[in-house]
């Protein structure tokens, strides 16, 4: 996967497989609108999902591929109901994707597969007018931001906006805010995580696999980033947000001050009442009423 060079990807057939719901993922809370699925996205290739809400009758509704988070080495779509089910009650419908867990770039080119698929299947998910997100936690919150620059520089799918909740995006693992968190503990899941997901020391310098250190951020969507006060990924967080703006691109960034679970909490399996739960999903509705304005499809 190369950047900022713009190709020909081929084109996905989108062909669902009928939806099964999860009876897990009802006996945890009743009110969600849960289905799991497998979508065939590229070339045969298919990949499992989980769908959250519904299609209102004479609206649109934002549609959002969530990426959950498990530092590159663990989490599946279990894990990303917490988030998932957030990004539901602000009013979307989600596309969770079971991402493989393999090293840089597969997990990405999946997401970006799935992506496309969501774009070309927008009316049907989420109504005429749709608009499409990326979402994610976590190291989830590095693939949306990784799949956010591969599609400025496929310059395709429009994306409307990218949501990362504490996001996990410097792999020198190095920061304040993380060292305060670990403190003296031998091992990190976080600095395996990233040994993990980059092959070489080189990814470690390749846009898609860290995008929070690409050289040009230009013509990236609109973005909102959420952390907690005493987040371990609360810095590298925030510096993503600050240049992001200093590339003149809009940003909404809001730390929680008491969300001391985070990024944890985001990430239990089923579904669970987070910390700031009520708080997230309210930064979630405004920034989608910041972002609907139609953007070229």
């Amino acid at each position: 996967m190369q950047p900022d060079r713009p190709s020909s990807p081929a084109s996905p057939s989108p062909a669902a497989v009928a939806p099964a719901a999860s009876a897990a993922s009802k006996a945890n809370a009743p009110a969600a609108v849960c289905t799991d699925s497998t979508i065939e996205v590229a070339n045969g290739q298919e990949v499992a999902v989980r769908m959250y809400g519904r299609k209102k009758a004479g609206q649109a509704s934002p549609v959002v591929v969530h990426f959950h988070g498990g530092a590159f080495t663990s989490g599946d779509l279990d894990n990303g109901c917490t988030v998932a089910t957030l990004l539901q009650e602000a009013g979307a419908v989600v596309v969770s994707v079971a991402y493989p867990l393999t090293p840089f770039p597969q997990p990405v080119e999946t997401g970006y597969d799935v992506l496309k698929w969501v774009h070309r299947n927008r009316t049907k998910l989420g109504g005429q007018g749709a608009l499409v997100y990326l979402a994610g936690e976590e190291a989830g919150g590095n693939l949306a931001a990784a799949v956010a620059v591969v599609t400025r520089d496929q310059s395709h799918p429009p994306l409307a906006g990218q949501i990362l909740l504490s996001p996990m995006l410097d792999p020198c693992v190095g920061t304040a805010s993380l060292r305060e968190a670990t403190g003296n503990a031998m091992g990190c899941k976080w600095t395996e995580g990233w040994r993990n997901f980059l092959r070489c020391p080189r990814d470690a310098e390749h846009p898609y696999a860290v995008p929070a250190g690409a050289h040009r951020l230009a013509g990236l969507p609109p973005t909102l980033i959420m952390v907690g006060d005493t987040d371990p990924m609360h810095d590298e967080a925030l510096a993503y947000a600050a240049r992001l703006e200093s590339a003149g691109l809009q940003v909404t960034r809001h730390v929680f001050s008491k969300a001391p679970q985070w990024p944890d909490a985001l990430l239990q399996a089923g579904q669970h009442e987070c910390p700031c739960a009520a708080g997230a999903i309210e930064q979630i509705r405004l920034f989608f009423e910041a972002t609907r304005s139609p953007v070229p499809s």
